[in-house]
């Protein structure tokens, strides 16, 4: 166990360095803030005292230097823009993203895990066609036309829910189903997939044969069994929601990261994009090394393979 768990730590580092370095060198082809930071009536001095002031004047590998030894420091520097600590910031911003995230992933789980094992556990049933047909929709349409056709009909059309904006549990309700449905719907096929493969072992045909019922055996074996894929994909659908929040807070005006992110873009805000990638890159990397971790809980000849 102590030989995996070093080996996924490794491994972690590894890409949390290679993301930083990213995240530095292709964010300085967009080109320099200096310009977007100073008035129109800015003369050429004007700009090279502000390029001084935010240390962009020093060659690229001597910014780079400093840059990593800031992040070693834990110091993300201040917002070029705002001029206030990054970490400030995202501290803003952050809870609404979390909150976003976690109502995604409740409509994923809720609905996707349980459609996914009725469709493997009835699948000669006339209505499973029916849930198939709406999973391969839900993963089939984009993430802003959901967002906007749910906007038209329930917040336009119907107004049962308010179409932006945030501040109540009602303002959460569309903007956590537009961004889980994709993960409900890879949730669903995942788990469908994942029982009807044991539903075809040897394990299973015994327990039907000694007259075990089919509550009991989804409950005792084929749950635990199917986790693997389903841990699996966890740690992806995870990454997949902080991607997606950037679109759907952008669609429902919802004031969290995704939203930042777009805004520090367009004004050039390198530190303030450098912390939200770096910190979207630790959340991924530390849930996939949590996903390891629960494979070889799960499964321990994962652990035992990793010694070979």
């Amino acid at each position: 166990m102590p030989v995996f768990l070093l080996q996924r730590f490794g491994q972690a580092l590894v890409a949390i360095f290679g993301v930083m370095t990213l995240v530095f060198f292709i964010q300085r082809l967009t080109g320099d803030p200096t310009y977007l930071l100073v008035p129109e009536t800015a003369t050429q001095a004007d700009i090279e005292a502000m390029r001084r002031s935010l240390g962009l004047d020093q060659p690229l590998l001597v910014q780079y230097a400093n840059y990593l030894w800031d992040m070693l420091r834990m110091d993300f520097g201040r917002s070029y823009v705002q001029n206030i600590a990054v970490v400030e910031i995202i501290a803003s911003r952050l809870p609404y993203t979390v909150q976003l995230a976690s109502g995604a992933l409740l409509v994923a789980f809720v609905i996707g895990l349980p459609l996914g094992l009725a469709m493997a556990i009835w699948r000669k049933h006339p209505l499973t066609n029916a849930l198939m047909g709406f999973v391969l929709g839900a993963q089939s349409m984009p993430t802003f036309w959901s967002g906007i056709l749910m906007i038209m009909i329930f917040g336009v059309w119907l107004g049962w829910l308010p179409p932006s904006g945030s501040g109540s549990f009602a303002h959460l309700i569309m903007p956590s189903i537009a961004l889980g449905l994709l993960s409900m719907a890879t949730y669903a096929r995942i788990a469908r997939s994942a029982v009807i493969d044991e539903l075809s072992k040897d394990y299973v045909r015994s327990a039907r044969a000694r007259g075990v019922g089919t509550g009991r055996l989804v409950t005792r074996h084929l749950i635990r069994n199917s986790l693997i894929p389903v841990i699996s994909i966890s740690a992806l659908e995870i990454s997949q929601l902080l991607a997606g929040a950037v679109i759907v807070e952008t669609v429902f005006a919802w004031p969290g990261l995704g939203q930042l992110t777009v805004q520090s873009v367009q004004s050039r805000d390198f530190v303030v994009v450098q912390g939200i990638v770096l910190l979207g890159a630790f959340v991924t990397i530390s849930v996939n090394l949590l996903a390891d971790i629960l494979y070889s809980v799960v499964d321990p000849r994962i652990r035992k393979g990793s010694r070979a």
